[in-house]
């Protein structure tokens, strides 16, 4: 008796693993309704929320750019390069998590915000990495951390890309800036109708 408890807890307590794990590799079902989908991920909107109060950078304007970054699945990765087409040569870039966050600039965060155990595929940590990069971006570059086209630029670009204007030669990455903005917007309205 005691056994077959031990198993069937133990079997229990897998298939929530992996029911947890499904969650956060896989994008919720509505990403174009801010209230539908932090009705279905709701600690996605409380970890946005908590990063809104310690960082100041809006819920929409995170919302917008984990759209954008990984459309909210915890281990999203760019793709990978191949040699002759069917070599694997590795990633385009480091990015990874729902952040996409890079590996040199994730440890820089690591470092400053002592948060030595976060890992990029925890929303959590995730946005609160969101609000310390978009917070350095208004104090290096300027931009509001309700600007979300900018912040955007300058989170793909890096700080000094941005500041030397590295974007301005990259129509599609503007028509991106332009799409994260509208989504922000769209985001912003939304979450007004349905927060209590």
């Amino acid at each position: 008796m005691e056994r077959r408890v031990f198993i069937t807890g133990g079997l229990a307590l897998f298939l929530a693993g992996c029911g947890s794990s499904g969650a956060r590799n896989s994008a919720p079902r509505n990403l174009d309704n801010a209230c539908l989908l932090a009705a279905e991920r709701p600690h996605y909107l409380r970890a946005m929320q908590r990063t809104e109060r310690r960082w100041g950078v809006p819920v929409h304007v995170q919302m917008a750019t984990f759209h954008q970054e990984s459309s909210f699945i915890g281990n999203a990765r760019p793709p990978r390069r191949y040699a002759f087409g069917f070599i694997p040569r590795g990633r385009v870039s480091s990015a990874y998590g729902y952040s996409q966050a890079l590996d040199g600039t994730w440890d820089d965060y690591r470092a400053a915000t002592g948060r030595r155990s976060a890992r990029r595929t925890d929303i959590d940590d995730a946005a609160d990495f969101m609000g310390w990069y978009m917070n350095r971006t208004r104090e290096r570059n300027g931009v509001a951390l309700t600007d979300a086209r900018n912040q955007y630029l300058a989170y793909h670009e890096g700080h000094t890309g941005f500041a030397r204007g590295s974007h301005n030669s990259k129509q599609w990455l503007l028509n991106v800036a332009d799409r994260v903005a509208s989504r922000a917007a769209m985001y912003q309205r939304q979450l007004s109708s349905c927060r209590t």
